[in-house]
């Protein structure tokens, strides 16, 4: 890991709460409000990782969400302790990385869609094989595959190693646009799709909402 990326992990830098993991408490209330607020945060697994640029919000009652069917073997992570991993595969090839939100029992979920790698990048560039940075997680099976999340992360606690969320660093967070959501096929007009302006780390079709 370069210079440049130590200050991105705990215990490089200030004990400020910029280096304090994020906890259950930041999962447990409005699944669209973490969805955008994960924007600017933090994320690594096994030392990989980088900035959240992109989320998709899904809640219990949207015919897209995997919990809209109920309680099922596949779904119980989702209606499980908020702040943990839902990975599921995605047209038995991708797996997808969702963070289970709101209190327990009310089964939601933000898709990790992409990240601006930071840390580990020649490790993804391994998995992934040669290709420019902003290619590496500008997508939610691109961004797995380069950390190496796969189905047995499935049920894990994000505040947990091999796992790391943290907040933003210290400054102005990013500006969030929002749009519909994309690669589903019910309830794609719900403007529940939040990403970094202007970054070129987003997944296309990038979005061409106004910021809110």
């Amino acid at each position: 890991m370069s210079d440049s990326s130590l200050r991105h992990c705990p215990g490089r830098g200030p004990g400020n709460a910029s280096t304090k993991p994020l906890g259950a408490e930041f999962f447990a209330r409005s699944v669209h409000a973490v969805a955008r607020e994960l924007i600017g945060c933090r994320l690594f697994y096994g030392g990989c990782g980088g900035v959240v640029v992109e989320t998709e919000s899904y809640e219990r009652d949207d015919p897209a969400c995997h919990a809209h069917v109920g309680l099922t073997p596949r779904t119980a992570v989702l209606f499980g302790p908020p702040g943990r991993a839902y990975v599921y595969l995605s047209y038995g090839i991708h797996s997808l990385l969702n963070a289970v939100a709101e209190p327990e029992g009310e089964a939601a979920a933000v898709l990790i869609r992409a990240l601006e790698p930071t840390a580990g990048i020649e490790r993804m560039r391994a998995r992934r094989g040669p290709r420019p940075d902003g290619e590496l997680c500008s997508g939610p099976g691109k961004l797995t595959e380069a950390l190496g999340v796969g189905l047995d992360a499935n049920g894990a606690d994000l505040a947990a190693a091999p796992f790391l969320l943290l907040p933003p660093e210290d400054g102005p967070r990013p500006e969030v646009v929002t749009g519909p959501r994309v690669g589903i096929t019910k309830a794609v007009d719900r403007p529940w799709r939040f990403c970094a302006a202007g970054s070129p780390h987003v997944s296309r079709p990038r979005p061409a909402a106004t910021p809110r």
